[in-house]
Order: structure tokens, then sequence, then C-alpha cells
């Protein structure tokens, strides 16, 4: 049996090209310098008006959302979580925690199909599935309803806007040609 040629792909071998390794690594970097801005303010809105920090929620889904929607390849948006989440080093299971849920929808249709809907389908599940978590944090059942209420609102849209903050993020970097590199595949 021969070695393989250069010219075969690297993910014939199960392997991820170093192309998409170095994208992931870019993404995640640049998404964890964002998590440090954004934990920071999000903390200083905590102090004040706690109910209003999680306006900022969505944020955490913005750089799986970015490299998934770049990418379109299984796995990417929870290795970029690891790799944000390694930049905001207190946060790794947190990022993963994120990345999870913005990558959930594709491995639930095994990463066959990659529409944009999918994208919105995860947001709004952690959208959901955030204020049930951080409920105690917040003394959500303590609030009165129609603030139980704001607060999955809030949550929710700033899962939504997040989402769709990524969305436009990953399509400008697919026309600058981003994409085009990391998907090549060698004749």
């Amino acid at each position: 049996m021969s070695a393989p040629s250069a010219e075969t792909p690297r993910t014939a071998r199960g392997r991820i090209p170093t192309l998409v390794l170095l994208t992931c690594a870019a993404i995640g970097v640049a998404g964890g310098v964002v998590l440090w801005a954004v934990t920071g303010l999000s903390t200083l809105l905590f102090a004040v008006v706690p109910f209003a920090s999680v306006a900022l929620a969505g944020m955490w889904l913005l750089p799986a959302t970015i490299a998934l929607r770049l990418l379109q390849r299984p796995g990417v948006g929870l290795l970029v979580g690891l790799i944000s989440g390694i930049v905001v080093l207190p946060y790794i299971g947190t990022n993963l925690w994120w990345a999870f849920f913005a990558e959930l929808p594709f491995l639930l249709v095994l990463y066959r199909y990659w529409g944009t809907w999918l994208h919105f389908a995860g947001a709004l599940i952690i959208g959901v599935v955030y204020p049930l978590f951080a409920a105690e944090y917040f003394n959500l059942w303590t609030m009165p309803l129609p603030a139980m209420i704001g607060f999955f609102a809030l949550t929710i849209a700033s899962c939504l806007a997040g989402t769709a903050i990524g969305i436009v993020i990953a399509d400008a970097l697919r026309r600058a040609g981003v994409a085009r590199l990391a998907r090549r595949q060698p004749r």
C-alpha cells in the first residue's frame, strides 16, 4: 500500500484540515476578546440593574454561530467555544455550554442541513433554557409574573440578536473569501 499523496485531503483520514483549525482559532480568539468586554459590561450592569445584564447573554453565542455559519462543519462551534473559553479562562465551561446550544440543532439533523433557521432554533432553545438555569442567581421565581415574562423575553431577544449578528459576520467573512480558503479541497 502506497503512502497517501500530497493531493489526498486530510479529511479523508478523519482529520480536520489545518485551515479549518486556524480559522476556528482566529474566530475563537476574537470571540474571547469580545466576550471579555461583554463580561465586564454585563458585570457592571448586574451591579446596577441585574435584570438588564441578560440583554448581553446572546453575545455568548456569537463565536460558535460565526464558526458554524462560515465553515458548516460538525464540531466547529464547540471547538471555537473551547478556544474562546481558553481566552476568557475562567469561563471555559460557560463558553462550551453556550456553544453546545448553538451546535445542537445541527447535531439533531446529523449535520446534513445548514439552514439559517437552525441557528435561530438553537438561539431560541438557549433563550428559554438559560433563564431556567439562572433562575436562582437572578431570584427569578420571586419576581412578579410580568417581570419573569420580561426576563424570558429579554433573554430570548438577546440570544436571537447575538445569533443574527453572528450570521451577518459569518456571511461577510464568506463574501471576503474566508470560507473558500478553509473549505478548499486539494484536487
